[in-house]
Formats: structure tokens, C-alpha cells, sequence
């Protein structure tokens, strides 16, 4: 798009792209605790489509929309990184939801429901779901949980809100350890299935999700977090 002196039409690409910065925070939403706001990370983000814009060169040979993609969500990042965006305490929390759920399973041969894992807890079920929502879904399995103990100290932002090099996709790659995943979704109450599904695979945001399934959303985010938990409750064995 250009102006009639030749020049790009700064104000008419940030329009046209403005619907991939929202779709962008919308889908880090879902790893994020409900204090982040969605509009923060969209400012964010038209900022760095901005910058985007202003750094693009056609002849390096990549598609505006990826590298805008790419500047975008680290715009988003580092705006996380400086206001510190999950506590210790949440970080302990996600850790002892994930053991509740491996003692549960085990003792049960089964995969717990939610007033077994809150009654493991010490927890109404009120307080349990109100965990969730606080401790909002993090990505689904990563190398570092595998290859070494999960240290507080470690990077925990880099690993749960991670760019292509810590996409789970690309992890994924291994073949047993995609085995794994799949069995252990397949074992995943059919309506958390049914989530993961439309957000991972149909790239739905969870305000979409919520109107599916006639629940609100905060609802989804407490199930999101909830089947993610329990994947990587799973996967820790593998």
C-alpha cells in the first residue's frame, strides 16, 4: 500500500494488520494469569508493528506478515518480562496442582475430577477453580521440564511464552514423546478434548471457545488450565 507520493501507507498497513496483533494477544491470553490485560498487550503490540513497519526490508527475503509476527509478540514479551508477570507464588501453585493430579491418578486409576483435585488440595471447590484462573494455562510440555528439574530460578517467562524456538510444535518432533501427547489428550475428560481442540487446532481464542460452548470465559480458562495441568502432569513421567 502506498500513498499517492510512493510512498507506504504507514496508517493503512497498521488497519490491515491490526486484526493479527489482536488474534496474537488473544492466543498468549491463554498462558497467561487473569491480571494480564488483553487491551495492554494489543498497545503493545501495534507498537511493535510499528516498528515492524519501519524495519521491514522486502529484499531480506521473508513475508512482512512473518517477520511482523515475530516483532509483534517480542514487543508482547518484553512487556511481560519488565512488569514481572507471575509470581513465585503462582509458579508453586501450577507445580502443586500438577502433583495433586499424579497422586490422584495414581490412587484412582483414573483422571481425577475437579472436586477430587481441589479435596487433594485442602481446597473448596470454589477456591480450587479460583486457583485456576490465577495460574491461567501455561504451554503444554517443554524440554527443560524433561531434561532437568524445574527450577524456580530458571526463565520461567522464556518457556511458557516462547517464540518459534520454544514453540511445543517444534519439540513435538520427537516421535515417542508425540505418542505420549496424543495418548495422553485421548485421556482427557471429553470436554477438555473438545477445548484443546478448538484452541490448538481451530486457533480459537478462548472468548470464542466460551461462546461454543455457552459457558463464560473465565469458565474456559479455568478448563484450559485445568487440561493443561494435566498433560504436563502426564508428560513429566516421559
Amino acid at each position: 500500500m502506498y500513498t499517492a507520493k510512493g510512498q507506504l501507507d504507514r496508517n493503512a498497513l497498521i488497519r490491515q494488520y491490526q486484526p493479527l496483533v489482536r488474534r496474537l494477544a488473544h492466543h498468549m491470553m491463554a498462558k497467561l494469569p487473569a491480571s494480564v490485560q488483553v487491551d495492554d498487550l494489543i498497545q503493545v503490540g501495534l507498537i511493535g508493528l510499528s516498528e515492524a513497519l519501519t524495519r521491514y526490508e522486502a529484499a531480506q527475503g521473508v513475508q512482512f506478515e512473518t517477520f511482523a509476527t515475530q516483532r509483534i509478540r517480542g514487543a508482547m514479551i518484553d512487556e511481560l518480562r519488565e512488569n514481572d508477570w507471575m509470581s513465585r507464588g503462582s509458579r508453586k501453585s501450577q507445580k502443586e496442582i500438577e502433583q495433586a493430579m499424579r497422586r490422584l491418578e495414581h490412587e484412582l486409576g483414573r483422571s481425577p475430577i475437579e472436586s477430587e483435585i481441589a479435596a487433594e488440595l485442602n481446597m473448596t471447590l470454589a477456591e480450587y477453580q479460583t486457583l485456576l484462573g490465577k495460574v491461567q494455562g501455561t504451554q503444554l510440555v517443554y524440554l527443560e521440564d524433561m531434561s532437568r528439574g524445574n527450577d524456580d530460578e530458571d526463565n520461567f517467562l522464556d518457556r511458557h511464552v516462547a517464540d518459534s524456538e520454544a514453540d511445543p510444535l517444534n519439540m513435538l518432533r520427537d516421535q515417542r514423546l508425540r505418542q505420549a501427547l496424543v495418548t495422553a489428550i485421548k485421556a482427557l475428560p471429553e470436554r477438555e478434548q473438545l477445548i484443546m481442540s478448538m484452541y490448538y487446532e481451530q486457533d480459537m481464542n478462548l472468548k470464542e471457545i466460551a461462546a461454543v460452548m455457552n459457558v463464560t470465559e473465565s469458565r474456559i480458562c479455568q478448563l484450559h488450565s485445568q487440561s493443561i495441568a494435566r498433560l504436563r502432569a502426564k508428560m513429566r513421567s516421559h
